[in-house]
């Protein structure tokens, strides 16, 4: 099935454009109305270069102000092998629609909402025949049903036209449009973002990494940089002030050696204030409660880490170089 692009801002078709797999743009004056723009030809001039094949309205009062309106968009450099002139079904747009055929160029009967019209335009040779889903099922139609049969017919009399599949309100559209078989589908920049997301995939993709991440990256690579020890003689409240300082959770105390005492965490320190209550602050966190502290060398992987963290049930542990305090590694910072 052919994706079209259904816009006019050119930055959505900037960014359409380097996808690699629409097909083309459908535009409407509504959109260019909408997006304020005022040089229609240079516009679609612009917008011809960014797409492989671009669909534009040639309107007219009759067949004859049709034709000549397509004729003019062609003088105007636009290729007709790579342009499709959309005209809204009726009589006289049928008839320009057999003119144009007849000179090579690429059609699309649109505005189309019942079967009747389809068939018209089936018979005119239009290259694509575009019923309106969204419109119709706010209508109350059974829009789905439409396209069943404009799609058996072109399969059932062998015509060459596509159905197009527009007024596309979101991505259930383009699952029915698959299901029925539709050759082609136009839809917004905001449906076409939608498609490819799911939750179970970013659930997957998040955990493939973050496995990915484990296995790859060192545990000196992770750990925050933040000056993360504070000597043993110090007060709580300068512990308190050093943790905020970092934006670390918890804090390794060491002696004059820069061997580890103890971690300091923000956890002890709402438990000793409950406790003990404001006067905690200026003792000393030699007078601490010792508390074995958990460390890991700064070249093992961030699994090992992981591993250790559920082992010893703590939510720091403290990154070594030579066995001398570095740095601190949170459970946060196992994830990317």
């Amino acid at each position: 099935m052919e994706f079209y692009l259904d816009s006019a801002n050119l930055n959505e078709i900037k960014e359409a454009s380097e996808l690699g797999f629409i097909t083309g743009l459908t535009t409407t004056p509504t959109f260019m109305h909408r997006d304020g723009i005022k040089d229609i030809d240079g516009t679609i001039l612009q917008l011809s270069k960014l797409m492989p094949v671009i669909q534009v309205e040639a309107l007219g009062n009759n067949a004859d102000e049709i034709e000549k309106e397509a004729d003019r968009l062609v003088a105007l450099g636009l290729d007709p092998k790579k342009t499709v002139f959309k005209i809204p079904i009726s009589l006289e747009g049928a008839k320009a629609c057999k003119r144009l055929v007849s000179k090579g160029y690429l059609v699309n009967l649109h505005l189309v909402y019942t079967l009747q019209q389809a068939y018209v335009a089936l018979s005119a040779g239009a290259s694509y025949v575009c019923p309106l889903a969204g419109r119709l099922q706010d209508q109350g139609h059974d829009a789905l049903s439409l396209f069943e049969q404009c799609v058996d017919a072109v399969d059932r009399y062998g015509y060459d036209s596509k159905i197009m599949f527009s007024s596309v309100r979101h991505p259930e559209h383009i699952r029915n449009a698959l299901n029925i078989g539709v050759h082609t589908c136009t839809m917004p920049w905001k449906v076409i973002k939608m498609l490819p997301n799911n939750n179970f995939t970013t659930l997957g993709t998040n955990q493939f990494v973050e496995h990915t991440r484990l296995m790859t990256v060192t545990v000196g690579q992770a750990m925050r940089k933040a000056d993360a020890t504070i000597l043993q003689d110090r007060l709580v409240k300068d512990a308190l002030i050093e943790m905020t300082k970092s934006k670390l959770g918890a804090i390794t105390v060491v002696g004059e050696n820069e061997d580890i005492q103890c971690v300091f965490t923000d956890g002890d320190l709402r438990r000793m204030l409950e406790n003990e209550g404001e006067k905690v602050l200026n003792k000393q966190l030699l007078e601490m409660p010792s508390k074995l502290s958990v460390s890991i060398e700064a070249d093992a992987l961030l699994y090992d880490a992981s591993e250790l963290i559920k082992r010893k049930k703590v939510d720091n542990i403290v990154v070594t170089q030579n066995g001398k305090p570095i740095g601190m590694l949170d459970v946060q910072d196992l994830i990317a």
